[in-house]
Formats: structure tokens, C-alpha cells, sequence
């Protein structure tokens, strides 16, 4: 009785701290590893290990240095709040699709934090000339200074939320324009429903967007996979890719592998 009682008492303080934390970050929207530590007076390590088993429980979101309230698909959120998510898994998703981008191609770079990582990775790589069209104004801004490097800016109404821009206006220049790839960032993909995003002219546009390009490349970290948003931009047999990465769940995988989407995990 003894030996049990000390392990059993661990474990209820265990519980209750991480039930604190969960109460903190509903009210907070976000916490970091420093002010847990202070307010539970315990150490690092064991706040780490608390946070890792609440996101692995779905109960929050690991972010750098501390964690966030788990995202609601079907709302907008600022992309500076984006970038800070699944930093690591974007960079290296950013990296791969880059590869796939040869000399004098068109491509169509989608807004995203995402697609800002092929931006910049497209920076470093010597493939000129390349003609990039976008609606981003991050990426347009990332790559308006790269030598033999040609930006095509899509006009619209600006998103602020996400730096983009959508509308009549960036359809109506899109309709007139062809692109070889198109790197398409998504906010939810589900095997059923397809891709899917929380802003309507943002799906028009998207749709549009893989209308005029020959090959479409969806890149979209393991959060995404599985989720259901507002408005639908296609059904996944209109994309040929989809960038992920090793966290991606396996049923999702083999469902779209099965749909004829070729899945790549990096």
C-alpha cells in the first residue's frame, strides 16, 4: 500500500497540472514552456512532457517554445500566427516542392505559409529563368529582388488575414494566363470532400488557379489531412501531388494514393 500510494499520488498531481494547463490555454489562446515553469515551479523537461502528451491527446498545438489552442478549420487566422506553426514540417515541405521546379517553367505560387517557404528556398536555387505568378504578397515581395526571376501579381481585393489577394479582378487576370505548376497551400483536405478552405473568393480563386495549370502540387503539413473547412476548392482527383510530411496519418495516405494522388512525405 505504500509503495502504490506515492506513484498514485503522482499521478493525480500529473493530471491535475496538465488539466491547469489546458484551463490556461483555453483562456490564453497560448503559453509558453518559461511562464509554465514559473507557475508550476517544476522544470522544463516536465512541462515539455506534459505539452507533447496534450498534442499528442489532440488537445492542443505544439508551437515553438510553448504551445497554442487548437485551430478551428473552419476559421481564418493571421499569418503571422500561421508561420509559427509546424515551422520545422513547412521548411522542409517548401524545400521538396522547390525541387521540383525546372528552368523557363511558369509556375503558379499559391498564398500560404507554405508556399512562402518555396519562395524562399526558390531564392537559392539557380533555376532561370522562371516566371512566377502569385497572389501572395509575401512571395511577391520575397522574390522581387531575385535575378531572372519574373513576378506576375494577380490584382484583387486584399486579404489581410493571409496577404493575399482574391476577387473578380485577380480571376479575370488568372483567366488569361497558363503556368506549367501550381504549388497550392490548403487550410483542410480530406479524402471525401477534397480540398478545402475557411474563405470563399480564396476557393474561387484556387479552383481557378488549377484550371489553368498543367500540374498541381498540393503542399499541406500532417495538421491539415483529414480536416473539413467552409468553402471547397476540388475534389482531390483534380490534383496530380500532395507534399506532406512523416506525420501524416496513414490511413489518409493510402486513401489518396488510392484516388491516384501520388503522396511524397519529407
Amino acid at each position: 500500500m505504500s509503495d502504490e500510494a506515492p506513484t498514485r499520488g503522482a499521478r493525480l498531481l500529473t493530471e491535475e497540472r496538465r488539466r491547469k494547463i489546458l484551463e490556461l490555454v483555453e483562456m490564453e489562446n497560448r503559453v509558453t514552456v518559461e511562464g509554465l515553469v514559473r507557475r508550476f515551479a517544476v522544470s522544463s523537461v516536465t512541462i515539455r512532457a506534459d505539452l507533447d502528451s496534450l498534442a499528442k491527446a489532440g488537445s492542443l498545438i505544439r508551437s515553438h517554445g510553448g504551445a497554442i489552442k487548437c485551430i478551428d478549420p473552419r476559421a481564418d487566422y493571421p499569418i503571422a500566427f500561421k508561420e509559427a506553426l509546424h515551422h520545422a514540417e513547412k521548411a522542409r515541405i517548401g524545400h521538396a516542392a522547390a525541387e521540383l521546379i525546372r528552368p523557363g517553367q511558369i509556375i503558379i505560387l499559391d498564398s500560404g505559409t507554405t508556399t512562402a517557404e518555396i519562395a524562399r528556398r526558390l531564392k537559392h536555387l539557380r533555376l532561370r529563368p522562371i516566371t512566377v505568378i502569385t497572389n501572395a504578397l509575401n512571395s511577391a515581395m520575397e522574390l522581387s529582388s531575385t535575378p531572372d526571376l519574373s513576378v506576375v501579381m494577380l490584382g484583387g481585393i486584399l486579404r489581410p488575414m493571409s496577404f493575399s489577394l482574391v476577387g473578380p479582378q485577380a480571376e479575370q487576370t488568372l483567366r488569361n494566363l497558363n503556368a506549367d505548376q501550381l504549388f497550392l497551400g490548403v487550410d483542410a483536405l480530406d479524402p471525401e470532400l477534397g480540398l478545402s478552405t475557411p474563405d470563399i473568393l480564396e476557393a474561387q480563386l484556387n479552383a481557378l488557379m488549377i484550371k489553368v495549370a498543367k500540374e498541381v502540387t498540393v503542399v499541406a503539413d500532417s495538421s491539415k489531412l483529414g480536416r473539413r473547412s467552409l468553402s471547397v476548392i476540388c475534389k482531390t482527383n483534380a490534383i496530380h501531388r500532395l507534399i506532406t510530411d512523416t506525420g501524416a496519418d496513414g490511413q489518409i495516405v493510402e486513401a489518396l494514393r488510392e484516388q491516384g494522388v501520388v503522396v511524397q512525405m519529407v
